[in-house]
């Protein structure tokens, strides 16, 4: 399927590995250009020269830190013309309720919630005068699901589907969509250091990924994670003219973890 993305420029924020990296990947392979980001710009560079290689499109990058407002005023200068804007940048840490500090939630408000508002602020202005244009949030199934052990982090995936929803709104009756994707487990750069890192009592990854579907998200229909590639294939999708009628709904792509209607 052609998913008409020639020449669209698009910006994954938090995009040199994980889902981010995935995302980016899939839409240089549709034809779009695409702006890498990361903090630091060996990542950015690495990511930039990865996805060339196994592409051949044009890829930008910006390396800062975009959970700031300086960080986000200088990608903007760089890059005053985005099309298609990505907030995937996010930051998670399981911890107790009551030991999260008023800073933490804080932190994970400004890096999850508030650099992709100040983002699609900045980047709507041109789509409006274009009537053109692609806001999408990565959310979770923590977002519906809210996980005990890090009540703060499904705080800010929630909040990300009621900003998406309520800036589709703002943008009824043009060619402007806004999305927020709900992925669940995926099998990330950080899930599997993470089992490895538990490798010391033996348990391989499979193992680990058969109990973890048993005890910890039972309800998943695919009893296995995604892939980061699954993940971006929907935003892929969303991302593109052809999802036109798509937009102030919350997609999942999270393996059937949530029960329910919504």
């Amino acid at each position: 399927m052609d998913l008409k993305l020639n020449g669209k420029l698009a910006l994954v924020t938090g995009s040199t590995a994980g889902i981010g990296y995935a995302i980016a990947a899939t839409l240089a392979r549709e034809g779009a250009k695409v702006i890498i980001n990361g903090r630091t710009q060996s990542a950015v560079n690495k990511a930039i020269a990865e996805i060339k290689t196994s592409t051949n499109t044009e890829v930008l990058g910006f390396a800062g830190d975009l959970s700031t407002a300086d960080g986000a005023d200088a990608l903007f200068k760089q890059y005053p013309n985005v099309e298609i804007l990505v907030n995937n940048l996010g930051i998670f840490e399981p911890k107790p309720f009551e030991e999260i500090p008023d800073a933490d939630w804080i932190r994970f408000f400004d890096v999850n919630v508030l650099s992709g508002i100040r983002l699609s602020r900045m980047y709507l202005p041109s789509m409006k005068q274009a009537d053109w244009g692609r806001i999408i949030f990565i959310s979770s199934e923590s977002a519906i699901q809210i996980p005990a052990e890090m009540v703060h982090y499904g705080m800010t995936k929630t909040a990300q589907i009621a900003v998406a929803r309520g800036v589709a709104e703002t943008v009824a009756g043009t060619g402007i969509t806004v999305n927020s994707v709900l992925p669940g487990p995926t099998k990330t750069r950080g899930v599997v250091d993470f089992v490895d890192a538990l490798g010391q009592d033996g348990q391989t990854f499979e193992e680990f990924e058969k109990e973890f579907f048993e005890k910890v998200r039972p309800t998943s229909l695919i009893k296995r994670f995604a892939s980061p590639e699954e993940v971006a294939s929907l935003v892929a999708y969303v991302a593109s003219p052809l999802a036109s009628a798509t937009t102030g709904a919350a997609l999942r792509v999270e393996g059937g973890v949530l029960k329910g209607a919504f």
